[in-house]
């Protein structure tokens, strides 16, 4: 199989994971990012890495890449300027958007509405019109629409949506649009909603495809740089994304449909935790993924992760399935305060980020942070990576004491309040994604990973009754793993908008199958072997009259021998534990999807060298640290010395290249076959 390397760009680091496919050995290493062009940190990164492997870039096969360049180009409205082509009568449809307004009552009094991607002085309409069962109404004007496109180009529009009513029905007249915008606008790229999203409401179907256009040219720039790049280095491997749902898409995929990789960033954690689980025999997976600006967290049932059919980013929510993660603003680098209005402690979401950084890493930052109360309660021993990297304790404990001064208290308390506060906002997020959706959460394991996960993982399990707290195997490069592990997908969707009793299985059957051979095909394409694609298929249900659906996965096989009523017995459950009750309304199926899969790596975790229980030779020293009110021993391991069955009582603290675990007083972590440290209460 020969090499995986598995990369991702984060705000403050860019992780590298090198995978030898054959014999299980990897290598890893962490490379500050370069925000002005995210290419050159990768670049360093893949030199560096190919060094401890001793290879050269050329004997990498596959390149496996998680990144935010999408999600940023979105947040900070650096898009391209859009050109929007719809039906006459509907120039407006970004403007009107769904009467949906966010906040409690009188929310839309200070309610800023988003501006729309695509300006109004931007969007032209066209004569020409399909009806909603994909019958042609009025013939296209093919001399006013050059008309309306020359106007798109004097205007200087970067990419071109074309988005007409009912396209999902017939995509035809959109066809023909793009043809006529390739020659009126050589080079810009097109976007047709009938290939983006052929579903039904027509302002989702519009914002998605708008939203793809307006950062193609920002991802196709990054992605052909990239490839440029890779290819002066010698490299000759596959180059693939990672997509919001946790699958790859090849780069060509990613330049043409950029809005499913608009929350590749966080997915690659999800997708490694899953490669964790499987390899620990852990099933149910709460995730911790604690990078320097933010923490994301997941859910994991039975190995697989929750998907959602929308993508947030910021104000923008399109159609385009993505893990369900939630975010929020608590990282290592979150910055405390004490607002002069409530007197009351604060922590974030503003982040310190990558500079200045924390005080205690010396590179200029004055403001408090999460890092500097870790440093100075003695959860962050000063002396990191061996030596090589000196943490200033001095300089954390004069930061954190003026929030110390401000309360009233004392220095420990001031810092421990520091870390009480970012793990109860830790604590809210993982509420939010199992509590609220219907999900016990002390039937799940927590898993710790990124830069701070493992520091605060026993403390949320805590809080949430989740145990054992799992500190993975190379936590901080574990985003990386999850994109080196995963598997190729894609998926496509059509409506079908009729009530279950007047649809007749064949004809869903019939349907289904022939969108399968679809998305087959297009893995085949991207050079997947016929042998190893497996397709599922994903149905949307409601209660006739409801406004929004339940999405159901399902497989042929269970089609054939359930039937429609197998499909919505199990809608009524999942309606059900969602919403506490059922209802007696006829069922509506409203969206079919169908979802081809590559093979799963299945990479085996290299075995640890067993022990006898006692952690002693992994000893680095004694140490004190602050826990419970009190200053208490503690011992310092280093996490490579350890051996399988090693049994560590807390409180103690385990150091490694790219992370840093505390076990808390009160409980005792052991380190399982393939060495990751299982945290229970004692």
């Amino acid at each position: 199989m020969g090499y995986r390397l598995g990369v991702d760009v984060g705000g403050t680091f860019t992780d590298l994971l090198l995978f030898d496919t054959d014999s299980g050995a990897f290598w890893r290493h962490k490379t500050p990012s370069t925000p002005h062009d995210s290419s050159e940190g990768i670049l360093n990164g893949v030199t560096a890495v190919c060094a401890k492997a001793g290879i050269t870039a050329g004997a990498i096969d596959y390149f496996l890449h998680g990144t935010t360049v999408a999600t940023n180009a979105v947040l900070e409205g650096k898009g391209a300027r859009v050109g929007l082509v719809t039906t006459e009568g509907y120039r407006d449809i970004m403007q009107i958007a769904r009467s949906y307004v966010p906040g409690g009552l009188a929310g839309w009094i200070i309610w800023p509405k988003p501006q729309p991607l695509a300006a109004l002085e931007d969007t032209v309409t066209v004569k020409g019109r399909m009806n909603a069962e994909g019958q042609e109404v009025r013939p296209l004007d093919e001399a006013d629409l050059r008309t309306q496109l020359a106007r798109l180009k004097a205007q200087g529009v970067e990419a071109v949506t074309v988005s007409l009513i009912n396209a999902y029905a017939n995509g035809a007249h959109e066809a023909r649009i793009g043809e006529l915008a390739a020659q009126v606008l050589p080079g810009v790229p097109v976007s047709l909603s009938h290939e983006v999203l052929p579903e039904m409401q027509e302002y989702e179907r519009t914002l998605t495809t708008v939203a793809n256009a307006s950062v193609r040219p920002v991802v196709g720039k990054y992605v052909s740089n990239l490839r440029n790049r890779l290819a002066a280095e010698g490299m000759t491997g596959k180059l693939s994304l990672l997509r919001s749902d946790g699958g790859l898409m090849s780069a060509q995929k990613a330049e043409e449909h950029p809005v499913n990789i608009l929350m590749s960033g966080p997915a690659g954690g999800v997708t490694g935790a899953i490669w964790v689980g499987r390899n620990a025999g852990i099933r149910n997976i709460l995730t911790l993924d604690v990078g320097g600006t933010s923490t994301d967290v997941a859910l994991i049932e039975n190995l697989e992760p929750r998907r959602q059919r929308t993508t947030e980013v910021g104000h923008l929510s399109v159609r385009a399935s993505a893990l369900d993660v939630k975010t929020v603003g608590a990282g290592g680098g979150s910055i405390a305060y004490v607002p002069a209005l409530t007197r009351a402690l604060r922590v974030g979401p503003q982040s310190a980020g990558a500079v200045p950084g924390p005080v205690a890493y010396g590179k200029g930052g004055t403001a408090p942070t999460v890092t500097d109360a870790n440093v100075v309660l003695g959860y962050l021993p000063e002396n990191l990576l061996g030596g090589t990297f000196q943490l200033d304790r001095e300089g954390a404990k004069a930061a954190v004491q003026t929030i110390a001064d401000a309360l009233g208290i004392g220095l420990m308390e001031a810092a421990r309040g520091i870390i009480d506060i970012v793990n109860e906002n830790m604590f809210g997020a993982l509420r939010m994604i199992s509590v609220q959706q219907g999900y016990d959460p002390r039937d799940f394991a927590l898993m710790g990973f990124g830069g701070a996960g493992p520091l605060h993982v026993n403390a949320v399990a805590r809080l949430m009754g989740s145990w054992p707290a799992v500190s993975p195997v190379s936590p901080g490069v574990l985003c990386a793993l999850g994109d080196a592990t995963t598997r190729m997908r894609t998926e496509t969707a059509r409506s079908w908008s009729r009530l279950a009793r007047d649809t007749a299985p064949a004809d869903l059957v019939a349907v289904l199958e022939e969108m399968a051979t679809h998305v087959r095909g297009e893995l085949l394409a991207d050079g997947v072997p016929e042998a190893e694609i497996t397709t599922s298929f994903e149905i949307d249900v409601r209660y006739a009259g409801q406004a929004f659906e339940v999405p159901l996965s399902i497989t042929a096989q269970t089609l054939a021998d359930d039937g429609i009523a197998g499909v919505l017995a199990r809608f009524d459950e999942e309606h059900k534990r969602l919403f506490t009750f059922n209802m007696d309304t006829p069922h509506e199926i409203v969206n079919l999807r169908a979802v081809a899969l590559g093979r799963a790596l299945d990479l085996p975790a290299a075995p640890l060298e067993q022990g006898n229980g006692d952690p002693a030779a992994a000893k680095i020293r004694d140490h004190v640290l602050w826990m419970d009110g009190a200053e208490q021993a503690a011992v310092i391991y280093d996490r490579a010395r350890l051996k399988a069955g090693d049994v560590i009582p807390g409180p103690a603290i385990v150091c490694e290249m790219d992370s840093t675990t505390l076990i808390e007083t009160g409980c005792i972590a052991t380190v399982d076959t393939v060495g990751n440290i299982l945290i229970t209460l004692a």
